[in-house]
Order: C-alpha cells, then sequence, then structure tokens
C-alpha cells in the first residue's frame, strides 16, 4: 500500500508539473502558430516529441482537465492516424489509470461524498455483467469521463482489469478522433471550430459503427455464455 501511494504521489506530482510548465501552450490557437517548426522538431527528435506528448495527454487524462479530444485530433494531425492512435490510446488508459488509483487511495472520501449515489448501481452492474459493462460505458461514454474514473477506484474492479478494459473499450473511439484529426490539412482549421471540414461519410460511419458495437458484442456474449443445466 505505501508503495503505491508513494507512487501516485510521484504521477500527481509528474502530471501536475507538467500541467503548470505546458498547458498554456498546447492550445490550438498557439500550436497552430507553429506549425512548420513543430514538424521540422518532430523531424529532428521524433523520441523526444512522442514522449513528451504522450506525458502531456497523461497530465490532461490523470488530473481530468477539459481538452483530451481537442488534443486527439491534434495529434491525428500531426503524427498520422495509427501512431496518434496507439500514443492517445496508452496515455488516455495510463490517465485513466491514475485518476482511478487516486480515488482508491487519496480521494476515496471525496469522491464517496460527491458521487457516491451511483456506487450501488455500479457495484451491481458489475456483478451482474463483469467488466463488459465497464467495457461498454467505454465505448458509449454515457457516464463523463472523469466520473466513471473516480466511481470505479472506489468499487472492487482490479486495476489490472480496470486498464485492459479501458484500453479496449476507448480504442474504436479513440481511432475515430485520430481519424478526424488526420484528415485536417492544417492546425488553422481545427483552430477555427469548422466542424464541417472533418465531416464525412466515412467518418459518420466509423461513429455509427460505435453506438452499434456494445449491442453486437454484447449478443455475442450472451450467446457464447454456457447455460445452467
Amino acid at each position: 500500500m505505501r508503495g503505491r501511494v508513494c507512487l501516485i504521489v510521484a504521477l500527481l506530482s509528474l502530471v501536475v508539473w507538467l500541467s503548470v510548465r505546458y498547458g498554456d501552450q498546447i492550445t490550438v490557437a498557439s500550436l497552430a502558430e507553429h506549425e512548420t517548426a513543430l514538424h521540422a522538431y518532430q523531424a529532428e527528435h521524433p523520441l523526444l516529441v512522442f514522449g513528451a506528448a504522450f506525458l502531456i495527454y497523461v497530465s490532461i487524462a490523470g488530473l481530468s482537465l477539459p481538452g483530451a479530444t481537442v488534443l486527439t485530433l491534434v495529434y491525428g494531425w500531426y503524427f498520422g492516424v495509427l501512431p496518434a492512435a496507439l500514443l492517445v490510446s496508452f496515455a488516455s488508459t495510463m490517465g485513466a489509470t491514475v485518476a482511478f488509483l487516486l480515488s482508491r487511495h487519496l480521494l476515496r472520501d471525496w469522491v464517496n461524498r460527491r458521487f457516491g449515489d451511483r456506487l450501488e448501481g455500479i457495484n451491481k452492474n458489475l456483478d451482474e455483467q463483469g467488466a463488459f459493462y465497464l467495457f461498454s460505458l467505454r465505448l458509449i461514454p454515457l457516464v463523463p469521463f472523469f466520473i466513471l474514473n473516480a466511481v470505479m477506484g472506489l468499487t472492487r474492479l482490479r486495476v489490472r482489469t480496470f486498464w485492459w478494459v479501458s484500453q479496449l473499450g476507448m480504442f474504436p473511439a479513440t481511432v475515430a478522433y485520430a481519424y478526424a484529426g488526420s484528415t485536417f490539412p492544417d492546425l488553422k482549421t481545427l483552430a477555427g471550430e469548422d466542424l464541417s471540414a472533418i465531416v464525412s461519410v466515412q467518418l459518420l460511419l466509423a461513429f455509427a459503427l460505435l453506438g452499434t458495437l456494445p449491442l453486437v458484442l454484447k449478443r455475442v456474449v450472451n450467446i457464447m455464455r454456457p447455460t445452467d443445466s
């Protein structure tokens, strides 16, 4: 327990420092002013850029700060679909797990007072559906990201189960947003918030599939589940 608490404190210190140090530099408008320099720096220092982008995303997801969706679009534009999807998939899952551990070990009383009314229903659904319940919530985020992470920290769910189910469940939407970002010709288009610039038949189809996937998977699980003789 002491080791976990020390790890959580270290991660929290890291994400706070990153947020304070770089928070005002990762707005879309500020990045749009340095597009050429950003690409040149990435070409010269690919590992450094990728690592910094990873830690910035972890800090935003771990502290439940706004901007994760826009940052996914930016990464899709900057790195391309596949690299951005992999980066965001692991970074968002690590950030979610940081929030999960903070809730479980350091902020339990506060989270319980704030969101305790949701805990009974979530525990009941976890008992009935197991990890599939979390998987379905990740695919269709009916519960806001930060609330789900915090409340799940108060459940009996194991950390490793929370990690792999979250990563698997969030991956389809991550790919869709990374793809959307990759369709932007430049960051000035994204900074202008012109949503028509990314709307396409392919993108609409991707999000339609996201909506039906949980129902299909649940049907498959019910068919494969052994019945009592």
